[in-house]
């Protein structure tokens, strides 16, 4: 690259006004045009074309500036849509005075940066400064180039869809190949491959990884996979809602923070389609929305996150807690948050497990959304995720049929989602049913239901079918460190002290705290934990509580 090219993100600017775009496009060209390459178009479609070929080509965007008052495509219609395509980039509205309410509007459905009024003469007291500090902002920011990574698979193949779950739930860009399509075929060749061993994965560094298992896909496709340091004052295990919001506490006040996840932060939350209870999002928000800005705002304050680790083992050593890895390594801390939460119940009806991946898949909604375009949709469960993705599949499904054991959907399921069921045309709920067996070779085809009650069964046609039935701890690897439940839920503070006693074993003064469990130091948060809440917001308080609890345990050692 030579000196006179710009080596730092786009800045792009749309305006159906081809006056005022070139005069935006004029100002930011003189301003940052050594550094940035502007990009102007004068129509919201024609800017999206722009930001998709930015993409394909890896070019990172840093800031989009859109004119609300546009035919077709306002300001706030065509930021939503970009924020799919570059999420890390900063985003302002250029609006009349008239539109400042609109703008304001648009803080919560696209989670607008800045809003500015034109005109915004003179340029170095309205203009500039704005833009400095939001290109100030996405330079501290994790925004990763955008890659070229290439997934080859099929569409029935168990583990392409495990790989294109784990790049998605990361937010690993990458661009997805059929194995009987042309261009499948040509990587296939490149790599020597025959297809019949597939996923095949092609690294931005062009590395062709066949089958790769999570760990080594991590490490190729830039996620941190192994710890920065040997002893922290912190190790978040697990990467949900409580994990994240423990790491952002933990690492915001001083700590020495690292969070383990061994799949993807967000945990069961970062797979729903919407979420619309959470304080501070009248609009509802995304699960993988609320996980980005959370992983960001962790990295942001000195948190380290790695991805691909799976935690088999915790050990007490003096004062030190030491996380053992399945690959026998280990990382060891003052204190340890347990955050790992729990992972969808398995469905117990013969054939549902060798389908698994192929037409039966486990809160993989919003990855294979794509493909249910048309179809018709099952989903067995009665909770709210089960709800959610109802809704969110119904948007493109033909039909989505709710398979429910119970005799309604109010024991289990928030009041607005059972309103906003009961207004969908396309979504029909099942009481009383569960699923008796799956059929298919290779591929999911047929479900036997049977009616709880009176026992009758019936055979469907069914290609695809998302099961939300519940939640188990994964916990057995704490088995004789950490006691649990019955149920493999962690016990904590007052469950461990319920009859007035201290656990056996503890040597302090004090009765363990509130979040902490029998071993000193090692607290708890989130599902996990032993008759907690079971809901996002809950989960990211108790993740800010174990920190306060964790300094007061520090301070005391």
């Amino acid at each position: 690259m030579s000196p006179s090219q710009p080596t730092e993100g786009v800045i792009l600017t749309v305006d159906d006004d081809p006056g005022v775009s070139r005069a935006v496009a004029r100002d930011l060209r003189r301003r940052y045009g050594r550094s940035h390459r502007i990009v102007r178009a004068e129509s919201g479609e024609s800017a999206l074309e722009a930001l998709r070929e930015l993409k394909l080509r890896g070019d990172p965007v840093a800031v989009i500036l859109a004119d609300y008052r546009m035919p077709l495509m306002n300001g706030i219609e065509f930021l939503e849509q970009a924020l799919d395509v570059y999420p890390g980039a900063r985003r302002v509205l250029l609006t009349a005075y008239a539109d400042t309410g609109a703008a304001i509007d648009a803080i919560n459905v696209v989670d607008l940066d800045h809003y500015l009024l034109k005109p915004w003469d003179p340029p170095e007291e309205k203009l500039y400064p704005v833009v400095d500090d939001l290109l100030t902002a996405w330079r501290h920011s994790d925004h990763r180039p955008v890659t070229s990574t290439k997934v080859v698979g099929h569409r029935w193949s168990a583990r392409s869809s495990q790989v294109r779950e784990f790049l998605a739930r990361n937010q690993v860009p990458y661009r997805w190949y059929s194995s009987d399509e042309p261009e499948g075929r040509r990587l296939l060749g490149a790599a020597g491959q025959d297809g019949q061993r597939l996923p095949l994965v092609v690294t931005p560094d062009g590395a062709a990884l066949v089958e790769p298992e999570a760990p080594e896909l991590a490490a190729r496709v830039g996620l941190a996979t192994t710890p920065a340091a040997d002893f922290y004052d912190l190790v978040v295990v697990g990467g949900g809602p409580a994990g994240l919001g423990a790491a952002v506490y933990g690492a915001s006040e001083g700590l020495r923070t690292v969070l383990v996840e061994r799949s993807a932060t967000g945990g069961q939350a970062g797979q729903s389609s919407r979420i619309e209870n959470y304080l501070g999002f009248p609009d509802g928000v995304s699960g993988g929305q609320l996980t980005d800005r959370a992983r960001r705002q962790a990295a942001k304050f000195g948190a380290e996150i790695l991805t691909a680790r799976e935690v088999t083992g915790l050990e007490v050593c003096g004062a030190a807690r030491t996380v053992r890895f399945s690959d026998g390594s280990a990382v060891a801390a003052h204190s340890v948050i347990l955050a790992t939460g729990v992972s969808y119940r398995q469905l117990p009806a013969p054939g549902a497990e060798d389908l698994t991946g192929c037409g039966v898949f486990y809160g993989s909604a919003l990855t294979e959304a794509p493909a249910c375009e048309g179809q018709d949709v099952y989903i067995v469960g009665g909770a709210n995720s089960a709800g959610q993705a109802a809704m969110y599949l119904s948007r493109g499904a033909k039909s989505v049929t709710l398979l429910v054991r119970g005799p309604s959907l109010a024991a289990s399921m928030s009041y607005y989602l059972i309103q906003q069921i009961a207004e969908a045309p396309n979504i029909t709920v099942r009481t009383g049913t569960v699923v008796e067996e799956a059929h298919g070779s290779g591929r999911l085809e047929q479900l036997t239901l049977r009616e709880v009650a009176g026992g009758r069964t019936e055979r469907v046609d069914a290609q695809w079918v998302f099961v939300f039935i519940g939640a188990a701890p994964l916990t057995d690897w704490l088995d004789g460190t950490v006691l649990r439940d019955e149920r493999g839920f962690l016990l904590t503070g007052p469950d461990l002290t319920a009859d007035g006693r201290p656990p056996a074993d503890w040597e302090l003064d004090r009765p363990p705290y509130h979040l902490e469990t029998n071993v000193p130091g090692v607290f708890v948060a989130g599902d996990v934990r032993a008759e907690s809440a079971k809901r996002v917001a809950s989960a990211v308080g108790e993740g800010a509580m174990a920190v306060m609890l964790v300094h007061r345990y520090l301070e005391q050692s």
